[in-house]
Parts: C-alpha cells; structure tokens; sequence
C-alpha cells in the first residue's frame, strides 16, 4: 500500500510540475488560443491539489471504518 501511495505522489507532483510550466509558457506566449490555454492551465494547477486533497481525506476516513488489517503494509 506505501508503495502506490509514493507511485500517486509521485504522479501528482510530476504533473504539478508541468502544469506550472505550462502555466509560464502560456504565460509568455502571444497566440490567439493562449489566453484560453492560460486560464484553464491555472484553472487546473488550483483544482488538482484540492481534488488530490480531497481523494486522500476521502481515503483516510474510508481506513479507519475497516477494522486493523495485519496485511495492511505488506
């Protein structure tokens, strides 16, 4: 179970990494599609940590209504 917890973090930071990139290049980019891409670029770099945040509350609380499973951190 840690190992795809750290698998998920992981995912979650690499894609945070691009969308803020995303973010300054779209930033800097004069384009006629860019200022859409740039909204929905910081649109997404707010939103993900919130729902990634959520997911995790959701999970713990889902955990703790199971009783102890000694399997558990294999």
């Amino acid at each position: 179970m840690k190992k795809s917890k750290r698998i998920f973090a992981l995912i979650g930071a690499v894609l945070l990494i691009c969308l803020y990139g995303s973010t300054l290049i779209f930033a800097f980019v004069d384009h006629s599609a860019s200022m859409d891409l740039l909204k929905a670029s910081i649109a997404a770099t707010i939103l993900l940590p919130v729902l990634l945040y959520a997911y995790n509350l959701v999970y713990r609380l889902s955990q703790k209504k199971r009783p102890d499973d000694p399997d558990e951190d294999q």
